[in-house]
């Protein structure tokens, strides 16, 4: 899934970053051959501590490289086997292989003139049938491509010469299983969607400058070279190998290995790229779907994050406003008492007034009946009227003024202001 995940963003992605990449990505960037044939091989490097043997191969190994050369010649015949399989021919003789440790016993074990450059990891002399290997590349997740890598080199440089470049990389692709990552297929998807791809015819001698065309000239070769396996056959492809051996022109041997010419067979290969490495291919397989539900599933993710980042946001607000609020209300409860509608603070509470004229009763005298005596006679006092002063008798008529209205004597005695009746 990380895989699809990460062919989409190349996918995505502009030309302009296309063209920006720095140079061939994987092996191609660690690997090198020297095709001087003029170069002569010295006698056994001094640093070398021990050898082993096989069948069809010599590894030269220095002290620190001896466990590496062993696990590799129990795994180097195999590989060579598979490629008889593909080429229809196994190239003869005994090929060496020298194995060092580090930077310096790297280079040391090179050929005289022909030193390896400052990036490589594997070197081939296809023309010596050597090739120069750092021990610790082969630890790395792409050691083993890299050594196939540089036996395809070697097995062409000894069934012929003369070679196109498009056809020796082709075939050593092919034989690495390279073919099948994922920047392969997208730097052939850019190439047919932009019209980029190149003629083989321009692939025999030079490579492309460009980094971004490289990687096209590298993902076509391996393209095309499967395409001629698959279409023909490894017997075409030893009838091929035999027509170069024997000294014919390489379009001559392809024309008469696979009755057709080179021009032929490749407008017959460009004919299904767009269905192979075109849009179509991606809208109908099978692995859109999870791909897209991938997509839709981190674009929810990081969705749902956001929004969830901004509730916090505004949660954290809200409590900002709340406090400064409790904060304003403790202020204003200790200057003084708030008014309902939140005007101005209202003055201290003070005792309500008393009527104008009002008179304080006076404490009843020692000489005063006490209340319980007083009322024990009040029954037969008020039958009689006896026992009460004169003015009592007046005070329960009410006075009628001079509109012919009553008022009370205490409310005009006292300066009251008077009721008002209803007339």
């Amino acid at each position: 899934m990380l895989r699809l995940f990460a062919f989409l963003l190349l996918l995505l992605a502009s030309p302009g970053v296309f063209a920006q990449e720095e140079g061939p990505r994987g092996i191609h960037a660690t690997e090198a051959v020297v095709t001087d044939s003029a170069l002569v091989p010295h006698a056994r490097p001094s640093l070398i501590a021990g050898e082993l043997k096989t069948q069809r191969f010599v590894i030269l190994h220095t002290a620190k490289a001896a466990g590496a050369a062993k696990a590799l010649a129990g795994q180097i015949e195999g590989v060579r086997d598979a490629f008889g399989a593909m080429l229809g021919r196994d190239w003869p003789g005994t090929t060496e292989i020298r194995l060092g440790v580090g930077r310096q016993e790297f280079e040391a074990l090179a050929l005289p003139g022909g030193k390896p450059p400052g990036w490589a990891v594997a070197l081939a002399y296809p023309g010596h049938q050597i090739i120069l290997l750092d021990a610790l590349s082969l630890n790395d997740a792409e050691g083993p491509t890299t050594l196939r890598h540089e036996l395809a080199h070697v097995a062409l440089g000894q069934l012929a010469n003369g070679w196109p470049r498009w056809f020796q990389e082709g075939v050593a692709q092919n034989l690495t299983d390279e073919r099948f990552s994922v920047a392969h297929y997208s730097a052939l998807f850019r190439a047919v969607t932009q019209e980029r791809v190149f003629h083989f015819e321009d692939l025999s001698d030079d490579w492309p400058d460009v980094p971004a065309d490289v990687e096209i000239a590298y993902a076509q070769s391996a393209a095309f070279v499967a395409f001629l396996t698959g279409k023909h056959g490894s017997r075409a492809m030893g009838q091929l190998v035999d027509g170069v051996r024997a000294g014919e022109p390489f379009e001559q041997a392809f024309g008469k290995a696979f009755h057709s010419s080179l021009l032929l067979e490749e407008q017959d290969w460009r004919e299904g790229l767009a269905a192979r490495y075109g849009w179509l291919p991606l809208t109908t397989s099978s692995a859109l779907l999870w791909l897209t539900a991938s997509v839709l599933c981190v674009a929810a993710f990081v969705r749902r994050m956001r929004q969830k980042a901004a509730r916090m946001t505004e949660l954290a607000a809200e409590d900002a406003a709340e406090d400064a609020a409790l904060r304003l209300l403790a202020a204003a409860r200790a200057a003084g008492p708030v008014a309902v509608d939140g005007t101005e603070p209202l003055s201290p509470a003070l005792p309500w007034p008393e009527w104008p004229g009002a008179t304080t009763p006076a404490p009843p005298t020692p000489s005063a009946p006490s209340q319980p005596e007083a009322l024990e006679g009040a029954p037969e006092a008020l039958e009689s009227g006896a026992g009460l002063p004169e003015d009592a008798e007046a005070e329960d008529e009410e006075p009628e003024s001079s509109s012919g209205e009553y008022e009370l004597d205490g409310e005009a005695s006292s300066g009251r202001p008077p009721k008002p009746t209803l007339h």
